[in-house]
């Protein structure tokens, strides 16, 4: 019988389960079994998700989009769904060009293009693009800042910016461990698994949470959950690997930007088998010849950790979870290779997954960041994203990383005066913001006519 989870039974002190050494099973259900589960998870999506009503008339004060949602609840729509997920119309989906490394926007495909299931070599062809020169495509600077000379923000500057945003939004701790994963939220990658947290993290991108849920949702209804081991809760990952990719895109479609999604999660899951396959192979050869280097990362890897990941590949479950072996940049480079992972997205997989310190930029903390001067004036120096990520990752100190990506993302969504929808005559912009004496607005604000 399928396992489902209810929505309100999620906290942060469920505990993750072991890996084991054996397969992990899919469950199946009756055909009435799944209508009532599918009634009672629409019901309850329904619930989460009421839709926002916007004005037409730009003269009227916009109503601000201000949600009592609880600050330690789990990051991204992960935790506390029924409450915390509340789609957001006012702040909009990011352009999903900002997570790639060329300026071109992928190549959309028909409906009728997908009907057949790609080659695994044509799959991977994707990935191709995805090599160690990555990197330098997307401007990442491990342990250096792109502005050197740029000595913002300072760790006293960092301090009192969380001091005041936490006093406002309340205390973000980071959770001491990784819960079990929603059935019903993607959220941005605190689960124990890596591959599930990545591809959790590529259905949250560019889109709200309400429609990453729905895609999400799809996903566990058309290919089912595994009920044993580290991905206990999840998606049979594999059982989408192989599956034509129309089925793929008809499972996630109602969640938006399917075609290219689907691409890259069929893309990103062919990779990861062949590399499962590729390491099991290195891993007994290593054996057999002593002194033979084993795969990338092998050497922090444990006999048992091992064994278990030879396992895990001979029964098909597909891992990534030998990427907790490595350090912050080492998982950072690897996780780029695959298809449509960007540094935001590798960055919310660290932070989240691996719980390594990690400051993921995203829209919000972007333009906060600026307006704070903890990145240098658009006026003399181009900054991208990208750049204030390396920038960023640099400058704050490693224990603040946590909790100001959250409170700057918090603080970027409800307050009625660092908004991007936000101006002089939105509702609530006379209340004023707790950070208001530090940053100073600029550029084109979407609240203005």
């Amino acid at each position: 019988m399928r396992v489902t989870r209810s929505m309100t039974s999620l906290t942060m002190s469920d505990k993750p389960t072991p890996a084991p050494a054996s397969a992990t099973k899919k469950s199946t259900k009756s055909t009435s079994s799944k209508d009532k589960t599918h009634k009672s998870a629409s019901s309850a999506l329904n619930s989460a998700f009421p839709a926002s009503k916007l004005s037409n008339a730009s003269t009227k004060k916009r109503k601000a989009a201000i949600h009592e949602i609880d600050i330690n609840a789990l990051p991204h729509n992960l935790g506390n769904p029924a409450a915390q997920i509340v789609r957001d119309a006012l702040d909009g989906p990011e352009d999903i060009k900002n997570e790639t490394a060329s300026s071109h926007p992928p190549k959309r495909i028909k409906l009728e293009d997908v009907s057949q299931e790609p080659k695994t070599e044509e799959i991977l062809e994707i990935a191709k693009t995805k090599n160690k020169k990555t990197a330098s495509k997307y401007g990442l600077t491990p342990g250096v800042s792109p502005f050197p000379n740029f000595a913002h923000p300072t760790a006293k500057e960092c301090e009192e910016v969380n001091r005041l945003l936490s006093s406002f939004h309340g205390e973000v701790k980071a959770p001491t461990e990784i819960p079990q994963p929603s059935l019903t939220v993607t959220g941005c990658g605190e689960v124990p698994s890596v591959l599930d947290a990545l591809i959790r993290t590529v259905l949250s991108g560019a889109t709200t949470g309400a429609n990453s849920a729905r895609a999400f949702k799809g996903l566990v209804d058309k290919f089912g959950i595994l009920e044993t081991g580290i991905g206990k809760g999840s998606v049979d990952w594999n059982a989408v690997r192989v599956a034509p990719i129309n089925e793929v895109f008809e499972a996630m479609k109602s969640g938006g930007l399917a075609t290219t999604k689907s691409k890259y999660i069929k893309g990103i899951l062919n990779m990861v088998y062949e590399e499962n396959l590729a390491r099991k192979a290195a891993h007994l050869k290593s054996e057999e010849e002593p002194g033979k280097p084993g795969p990338v990362g092998a050497e922090h890897e444990s006999k048992a950790q091992k064994e278990v990941e030879i396992a895990l590949t001979d029964e098909n479950v597909l891992s990534l979870d030998w990427i907790h072996a490595l350090d912050k940049e080492e998982a950072m480079l690897e996780l780029i290779k695959y298809p449509g992972i960007g540094p935001k997205t590798a960055a919310c997989v660290v932070l989240f997954c691996l719980q390594r310190p990690c400051f993921a930029v995203d829209t919000h903390i972007f333009r906060i960041c600026k307006w704070l001067g903890w990145l240098p004036s658009s006026d003399t120096k181009r900054v991208t994203e990208i750049m204030a990520f390396s920038h960023l990752e640099v400058r704050i100190p490693d224990h603040l990383k946590y909790p100001l990506h959250q409170l700057l993302i918090r603080h970027g969504k409800s307050c009625p005066r660092c908004r991007a929808i936000t101006g002089e005559k939105s509702e609530g912009w006379e209340n004023g913001c707790v950070i208001d004496h530090l940053v100073k607005r600029t550029g084109k604000r979407k609240g203005e006519f």
